[in-house]
Order: C-alpha cells, then sequence, then structure tokens
C-alpha cells in the first residue's frame, strides 16, 4: 500500500517513513512545499493530511491531485507518531 504524509514536522520524516515500513506501507512526505509537488503525489492509496502544521495552499495542491476518486484522504490535527499510528490502524488493519 502507498501512503503520502502532507505535513508534518521535518525532524520527524525518518520516523514517518519507519512506522510506515512497520505497517508494510511505502510511504512520502512532503514537509515543505515545493514547486514539483503536484508531480510527484501520484495517485497513493492513502493520504494523510497533518492540518496542524501545513499551509491551506499545500493542502488545496495535494487535494486537487488526488480527484482520481480512489485514494483515502484522512486528517489529523496533530502531527505526531501515535496520530499517524491510529490512522494505519484504521485503514491499513
Amino acid at each position: 500500500m502507498s501512503v503520502v504524509i502532507v505535513g508534518g514536522n521535518d525532524c520527524m520524516v525518518c520516523q514517518y517513513k519507519n512506522l510506515c515500513k512497520k505497517y508494510k506501507c511505502n510511504a512520502k512526505v512532503f514537509t515543505q512545499m515545493s514547486g514539483t509537488l503536484k508531480n510527484k503525489i501520484g495517485t497513493p492509496d492513502l493520504m494523510i493530511l497533518f492540518t496542524g502544521t501545513v499551509s491551506h495552499k499545500m493542502v488545496k495542491c495535494a487535494l486537487n491531485e488526488t480527484k482520481n476518486g480512489t485514494t483515502k484522504i484522512a486528517r489529523a490535527h496533530s502531527s505526531s507518531i501515535s496520530a499517524l499510528r491510529i490512522i494505519l490502524e484504521e485503514h491499513i488493519s
């Protein structure tokens, strides 16, 4: 299963990816807005938006790229490991 995480803290990227590996997911993490965000998201199975640490513009851009209808969207205000674990438990298990 492929997962895209939008938002979060820069220092937590490795921890996000390691937790996703434990759930047998391939993860891409975007903590900063980059000009090529449109081309890098692709068509993930699950997109996680950490709304507390991401700009409205970045959320809008990410949601526009996943309008294919097959991507599940999960939102969490907190960008902690436990918030990510809860989302993965809900959508992966």
